[in-house]
């Protein structure tokens, strides 16, 4: 099994006729994604035309799209100024899964957005992200599918480089993956680490956890004592930013130290007082998680 996107997703990609949103397209179909839509206002009607000849329609909105096509999850690449309309749009369509991957949202607009889609039972991941990949079944936004391989372990991250350098340690050292999330750095998105930790302990196929978190906020912290109360399986984790100065941004518009604690050492205390094996390095990882998993 996964979580979030498997082989039933049907998809729609919002803003498929610009750079990235072509570009990723493609890939995604490559990869075997179910892309049932294109949208982008003023090209309704014409296709979206892939490498392989698969044509995708392009519609103007997602309600068209959705209605035509059963999409039942969209992923966004639009310029920042529109990304918050295009998240409602695509809630208010119906879909169950959004996914932004675009960067540069106003705080201000999100917070709209976020409600917005909270009130439609829709699910939203990022923005800010890199999206979300089940080994050998979907790959929705950007995570590079030749880096993957199927497997028992789920991965959470905040930082989408720092996903992908986890996933390759992972796939050379023979350890597959369920599904890869990205849930984004910003300061308002909408699942977080505790959305996926609880759906990776609904599904039998993770036998271990890899958590990537960064400084700033307590999101580590509250997903700790979460991961202690609720969650049987392993979980090893690793906090980004470890020799960031306080009051410093490092990388992400999240990762602000404000406090004690938001630092990573206060991160890892809590880790470690959860029971949650702690990475000192990305390198470490891989023979953390093959102790989990007994190998």
């Amino acid at each position: 099994m996964s979580i979030l996107i498997d082989k039933s997703t049907r998809l729609v990609v919002q803003g498929i006729t610009g750079r990235d949103g072509s570009f990723h397209a493609t890939q995604m179909l490559e990869y075997g994604t179910q892309v049932v839509a294109g949208v982008t206002p003023g090209k309704g009607g014409q296709s979206f035309e892939a490498g392989d000849g698969a044509k995708v329609p392009i519609f103007n909105t997602v309600d068209r799209a959705v209605r035509e096509t059963g999409a039942n999850a969209s992923v966004i690449y639009v310029p920042p100024a529109f990304a918050a309309g295009a998240i409602m749009e695509a809630a208010d369509a119906g879909v169950d899964l959004v996914v932004a991957i675009t960067e540069g949202i106003p705080v201000q607009e999100m917070s709209r957005a976020y409600q917005f889609v909270q009130d439609r039972n829709a699910r939203l991941l990022g923005p800010n992200c890199p999206g979300a990949i089940s080994p050998g079944k979907a790959k929705v936004g950007i995570i590079p599918a030749q880096i993957t391989a199927p497997g028992p372990v789920g991965v959470i991250s905040r930082s989408g480089t720092l996903t992908y350098e986890a996933v390759v340690q992972l796939t050379e050292a023979g350890i597959g993956q369920s599904t890869c999330v990205g849930i984004g750095g910003d300061p308002i998105i909408g699942t977080n680490f505790i959305d996926c930790l609880d759906a990776f302990r609904n599904d039998p196929e993770t036998e271990a956890i890899v958590m990537i978190g960064e400084i700033g906020g307590t999101d580590e912290q509250e997903a700790a004592r979460w991961i202690r109360e609720n969650l049987e399986i392993p979980v090893v984790g690793f906090i980004a930013g470890q020799t960031a100065p306080p009051g410093r941004t490092m990388g992400h518009a999240g990762a602000i130290i404000s406090g004690s604690a938001g630092t990573a050492a206060e991160k890892m205390k809590a880790f470690e007082e959860n029971g949650i094996a702690v990475a000192k390095r990305p390198a470490d990882i891989v023979g953390l998680i093959q102790k989990g998993l007994g190998s």
